[in-house]
């Protein structure tokens, strides 16, 4: 299961770093005509660019707390807070009737999930 977990937790890492880093990076005219990426054009540039930042941030503590043994009770907690963000994905997608991308958020979401539940409950980090 510790395997498992890891391996998770890498996956939707490398999602959160390559989101984070394309919001971050990406001028919003170029996401907004992406596919998906019609939001973008709705909302000013500093939240695209802060939600750019919230994921990068996730991308490390889904891992680095772990990994260096600083505070690992963080990986669990930041599995709990991508779900949250892809509620809010979900939501914002759905009004778009963007459904494709609402189940690769249900995907993500339940990742998220089982690294929580499995970090929380299954296989927590001791020390």
């Amino acid at each position: 299961m510790n395997l498992a977990l890891w391996i998770a937790a890498g996956l939707l890492a490398a999602v959160a770093l390559s989101g984070g880093a394309t919001k971050m990076f990406t001028p919003v005219a170029k996401l907004a005509a992406a596919p998906g990426g019609g939001w973008t054009g709705d909302v000013g540039a500093g939240f695209v660019r802060t939600l750019g930042g919230l994921e990068f941030l996730a991308a490390l503590g889904l891992i680095l707390p772990a990994v260096l043994g600083i505070a690992p009770a963080l990986v669990p907690v930041t599995a709990v807070c991508w779900v949250l963000l892809m509620v809010g994905a979900m939501i914002t997608h759905g009004r778009r009737g963007e459904f494709a991308f609402m189940v690769l958020n249900v995907i993500y979401l339940a990742v998220a999930a089982f690294i929580a539940w499995g970090r929380f409950f299954l296989e927590p980090f001791t020390g």
